[in-house]
C-alpha cells in the first residue's frame, strides 16, 4: 500500500486548488479524479462572475486553465473512482479502483450531482428527452419546444443558453418568484422565447420511446395540464457525492458535509471543500476559496503530526 502525506479527492475548482496549494507546500500528494478536471465547470457554457474574466470565459476553457496550472508540480495523478474511505488518525485508508492507498490527511472535493424530481417517467425517459445538462444535450433539441424546471441561478442561466437553440422554453417553477440573481431574472423576463409557468409543479413525464409531454399541476387550483415538449431540463438543486465516505462524518439535513472555518470535518485529518460542503453559496469562486483554505489547514495539520 502506497502512503502519502495528503490525498485530494476530486478535480473540480476546489480539488484543483487544494492540489495546487498542497503541491506547493512540498508534501507527498496523490490527486484523484476519475474524469477530466473541471467538475461542474465543464457543464457550464459561460462563467461571467469569476474575477479576472470581465468578458466571461467558457466553462471548458477555464477547466483547461485549471488543469494547466497543475502542470509541472510533483504529485501522483490517479484516474479512477474512490469507493471507500476508512478513517484512522494519521493513516486514513482510501480504496481507489481495486487498490488501497493511505494518507495522513485527506481533502474531500468530490462535489455534488444533480438532484432528480423522482416522478413518473423520469427514469424511463432519462436520455430520451430528459436531461440535467443544457450544454451537454441542448443541441439535440434544436428548433423544438422544451421545458426547464427550477428557479435558481442554474435554471435561469441554462434557460437563457437554451433560448439560443430551441424554438420555445416553458420555464416551470413551483413558486411565485425566482430565487436566482436579479441580473438573470431580468434577462429571462425579457426573452421572447421563454414562457414563465409559475406556481406549478411537475407531476409526470409522458412518452414511450421519447418524451412527448410534461404534466404539471397548479399549486393553488390543483388543476393539471400537459406541456407539449420533446425535451425537459431539470435544475432543482444538488445532492452531495458522499456515498464513499463513512457515516461518522457529520452531515447536515441535506447530506452535505459540515465543516468549520478551517474546512475541517468532524473527523480529525479529513477536510472538505467545494460543493460537497454545507453552505449557502456554491460558485466557482467559493469552491476555489474553500480549496485554498482546506489545503492550508491540511498543511498545518501535517505540521502538528510532525511535532
Amino acid at each position: 500500500m502506497k502512503h502519502y502525506d495528503a490525498v485530494v479527492i476530486g478535480g473540480g475548482p476546489a480539488g484543483v486548488t487544494a492540489a495546487l496549494y498542497l503541491a506547493r507546500a512540498g508534501v507527498s500528494l496523490a490527486w484523484i479524479e476519475k474524469l477530466a478536471p473541471g467538475g461542474q465547470v465543464l457543464n457550464t457554457e459561460v462563467i461571467d462572475n469569476y474575477p479576472g474574466f470581465p468578458q466571461g470565459i467558457k466553462g471548458y476553457e477555464l477547466a483547461d486553465l485549471f488543469a494547466a496550472h497543475l502542470e509541472g508540480y510533483e504529485m501522483d495523478r490517479l484516474h479512477d473512482e474512490v469507493f471507500e474511505v476508512k478513517p484512522e488518525p494519521g493513516n486514513h485508508q482510501i480504496k481507489v479502483g481495486e487498490s488501497w492507498i493511505a494518507a495522513r490527511t485527506i481533502v474531500v472535493c468530490s462535489g455534488a450531482k444533480w438532484r432528480k424530481l423522482g416522478i413518473e417517467g423520469e427514469e424511463r425517459l432519462a436520455g430520451k428527452g430528459i436531461s440535467y445538462c443544457a450544454l451537454c444535450d441542448g443541441n439535440f433539441f434544436r428548433g423544438q419546444d422544451v421545458a426547464c424546471i427550477g428557479g435558481g441561478n442554474t435554471a435561469l442561466e441554462e434557460s437563457l443558453y437554451l433560448a439560443k437553440i430551441v424554438n420555445k422554453i416553458y420555464l416551470v417553477h413551483r413558486r411565485e418568484c425566482f430565487r436566482g440573481d436579479r441580473i438573470y431574472q431580468d434577462k429571462v423576463l425579457a426573452h421572447p422565447k421563454i414562457e414563465l409557468v409559475m406556481n406549478s409543479v411537475p407531476r409526470s413525464f409522458e412518452g414511450d420511446d421519447g418524451l412527448t409531454g410534461l404534466v404539471i399541476e397548479d399549486v393553488h387550483t390543483k388543476k393539471s395540464r400537459t406541456l407539449p415538449v420533446s425535451g425537459a431540463f431539470i435544475f432543482i438543486g444538488l445532492e452531495p457525492a458522499t456515498g464513499f465516505l463513512p457515516s461518522m462524518l457529520k452531515r447536515d439535513e441535506g447530506g452535505f458535509l459540515v465543516t468549520d472555518m478551517s474546512m475541517a470535518t468532524s473527523v480529525p485529518g479529513i477536510f472538505a471543500a467545494g460543493d460537497i460542503c454545507a453552505k449557502t453559496c456554491r460558485q466557482v469562486a467559493t469552491a476555489v476559496g474553500d480549496g485554498a483554505t482546506a489545503a492550508h489547514s491540511a498543511s498545518l495539520y501535517l505540521e502538528k503530526l510532525n511535532g
